[in-house]
């Protein structure tokens, strides 16, 4: 333990980011003070949130600094440890991804069960994507047995556990917009009860031969057109969770869609955003639901493994390029 590297965001992205707006950087290996612990980092997330974190504006989070290491989900093993409740082997769960090695406070890091499932879970059907799912669809949605869901990015991380959450709890019919023909299968093979590739046509076509009824609930992930045709698809007192919104992401101009929000009058829908830290109250419900349907084998997951750290950058590129089928990771 010598040598240590990291991610460093070397200048903020104009629209979509490059490879140049990042730097990797070589370091010494930390050493722990009292209560602290060293993680070598096995496994680090990508997501799309990191996107709004490049841009020096005023969010829910601060913006990741220049000059420094990005930070995000990771899981490893504890390699030193200055802390009593935190030993050496341990796999822990905490915020500091982009490097191999990993100084933070033991209170920072959750133990976590390294035989229930592959480490690699908790970073997504275990983790932050899979209580998204939960706790957007179930809590923030409301959706009742059933109803019509639709679910946007649906061979993502979080949208391809919507839909298979749905449909465990009772949904009468899914349906899943996905961006090519190999994910648009991947997706009926998950149990989806429709789904389409949103190249192929207008998005309001593709969901209204999908959905001839009508749709209850709407999971977006996209925002942009797909929130459009939402709206135009939905039924009296339909609900959306608004989770997130990738299609502007990297925009430089504002949004075209949705031009439609009148409709949110009539129909009286209900449209609401949500942060997946509000949600803290569900995790014990979560967890005992998903670890079951794992068990089980009801609830299936998708990892797309980028190996090396110096590879985070194209990994998370990736990410918004849509190229990843479910969670995006990236071996460290």
């Amino acid at each position: 333990m010598t040598s240590n590297r990291e991610i460093h965001l070397a200048r903020r992205p104009a629209g979509w980011p490059t490879e140049e707006n990042f730097r990797l950087v070589e370091t010494e290996v930390p050493t722990p003070g009292p209560g602290q612990i060293v993680v070598r980092n096995q496994f680090m997330s990508v997501d799309p949130y990191m996107r709004g974190r490049m841009n020096a504006v005023k969010s829910y989070v601060a913006p990741f600094e220049l000059d420094a290491p990005l930070d995000g989900a990771a899981v490893g093993e504890v390699v030193a440890s200055e802390a009593a409740d935190v030993h050496v082997g341990d796999t822990v769960l905490h915020g500091l991804g982009w490097r191999e090695y990993a100084l933070l406070d033991a209170s920072a890091a959750r133990t976590v069960d390294a035989g229930l499932a592959p480490v690699s879970a908790y970073l997504g059907v275990l983790g932050m994507p899979g209580l998204t799912a939960y706790a957007g669809l179930l809590e923030v949605a409301a959706m009742k047995p059933g109803e019509t869901v639709f679910v946007s990015a649906a061979a993502g991380s979080v949208g391809s556990l919507v839909g298979q959450i749905a449909k465990l709890k009772g949904a009468g019919r899914v349906i899943g917009s996905a961006g090519s023909p190999a994910k648009v299968e991947r997706l009926r093979a998950l149990g989806f009860d429709a789904a389409f590739d949103y190249h192929d046509r207008p998005v309001r076509e593709s969901l209204r031969e999908a959905a001839p009824d009508g749709v209850d609930v709407y999971f977006d992930n996209v925002g942009g057109d797909h929130l459009e045709a939402a709206i135009s698809a939905m039924n009296l007192h339909g609900r959306a969770a608004i989770c997130g919104m990738i299609a502007q992401y990297n925009a430089i101009e504002p949004p075209a869609a949705p031009r439609n929000l009148a409709m949110v009058i009539g129909k009286r829908l209900t449209l609401r955003g949500f942060l997946v830290n509000d949600h803290g109250d569900v995790r014990q419900a979560f967890l005992r639901d998903v670890a079951g349907w794992l068990r089980d084998d009801t609830l299936r997951y998708d990892e797309t493994i980028v190996d090396g750290i110096e590879n985070a950058p194209s990994a998370f590129l990736g990410l918004l390029r849509g190229e990843n089928l479910g969670k995006m990771l990236v071996r460290v």
